[in-house]
């Protein structure tokens, strides 16, 4: 699977010709290539060029004759930065990546600015939703994922079943809206997959994700995602609780609605899919981590059917839940969860 959208460094002097040989002129040999100035200004004491190719992809080259605020690791000096969802030039073919909040904050800024236009340009109806767009920008304007992932939350609800896209865009723009997940932008946006074949599954999977994030911040507590565990796994999320400093490990699994799965019916769907997630992952952990089984992509019919039989998830704890886009969550548990979770979820 390809990556989000990644900035390439190349130290060096750059001039508007080195610019116009070593990386406009192979581009329009290969894809043809229009050239311009970029829509925004350029970062402050830097120079910038847009390029727009035939198929559709965009490329963005800045340079300057100082980096004043290099990644860590790197030297100052001369340098540019690249960034596009299209075929990378030979010359830049041995540079360095880096992710948005690696690059100088100008830097970034600028092409951020850039990409937020273009999106909304593709995609009018998502500039009401200014934290699903900025979050989600290195999957939404990545080589591969660009189509997919847009029309996971425009065609798809957001992984939400019968759901507007606005209902199912909103939950995910009130997840996102507190800045929880801000600092770990790059990992939990490439979550949602930069592929070029739309995997409902996957997608919904990596939102239950968020949800959890969503109900743990709810419930009072600070969380960390991708927590390496020693059995070299990572877990999904630690759950902090500011006031003791108390902490739990929380795993996320989203079981498959009967439709789309062998199973026979909702129940099973549920005991199968946990069954998976806790005698692989968490049977080598060993304990100590609380499973969320998001029910989420469960119509009403079929979440109604788990409620009224409150299957066994073969881990304790446990919590089996369902959310729904107004941002209402219901669930049950199984075991003692060590999290209190009540401000979040309405429990049957």
């Amino acid at each position: 699977m390809a990556q989000p959208l990644r900035f390439r460094r190349a130290p060096g002097d750059w001039s508007a010709d080195r610019v116009r040989s070593q990386l406009e002129r192979p581009l329009d040999d290969n894809l043809g290539a229009t050239a311009s100035d970029p829509w925004f200004a350029s970062p402050p004491g830097y120079e910038a060029r847009r390029f727009d190719m035939d198929d559709g992809s965009f490329a963005l080259f800045c340079w300057t004759d100082g980096d004043d605020d290099p990644p860590d690791g790197a030297d100052g000096g001369p340098v540019g930065y690249w960034v596009g969802n299209t075929e990378t030039p030979s010359q830049l073919w041995r540079t360095d990546k880096y992710g948005f909040d690696e690059v100088p904050y100008p830097v970034a800024r600028w092409v951020q600015r850039e990409l937020l236009a273009g999106l909304h340009d593709d995609e009018p109806w998502l500039a009401a939703y200014p934290h699903v767009s900025w979050f989600f920008l290195p999957v939404f304007c990545s080589k591969d994922g660009a189509e997919t992932t847009r029309a996971f939350f425009r065609d798809h609800a957001a992984g939400f079943p019968n759901a507007t896209r606005e209902e199912g865009t909103g939950f995910v723009e009130e997840t996102l809206r507190p800045g929880t997940l801000d600092d770990h932008r790059e990992v939990m946006a490439g979550k949602l997959g930069t592929s070029a074949s739309l995997d409902l599954v996957r997608m919904s999977a990596a939102i239950a994700e968020f949800t959890a994030a969503r109900i743990l911040t709810e419930a009072g507590y600070e969380v960390t995602p991708e927590i390496e565990v020693t059995t070299g796994h990572s877990l999904d999320y630690r759950a902090t609780d500011p006031d003791t400093g108390a902490a739990s490990l929380v795993e996320v699994t989203r079981p498959q609605p009967v439709s789309g799965r062998s199973a026979s019916d909702p129940v099973a769907a549920v005991r199968d899919t946990a069954e998976t997630k806790t005698s692989g992952q968490l049977e080598a952990h060993g304990g100590g981590v609380t499973l969320f089984v998001d029910c989420t992509s469960f119509p009403a019919d079929d979440w109604e059917a788990v409620r009224e039989a409150r299957p066994e998830v073969r881990h304790r704890p446990a919590v089996v839940l369902r959310a729904r886009p107004n941002g209402h969550v219901e669930g049950y548990r199984k075991g003692s969860v060590p999290l209190d979770l009540s401000a979040a979820i309405d429990w049957v």
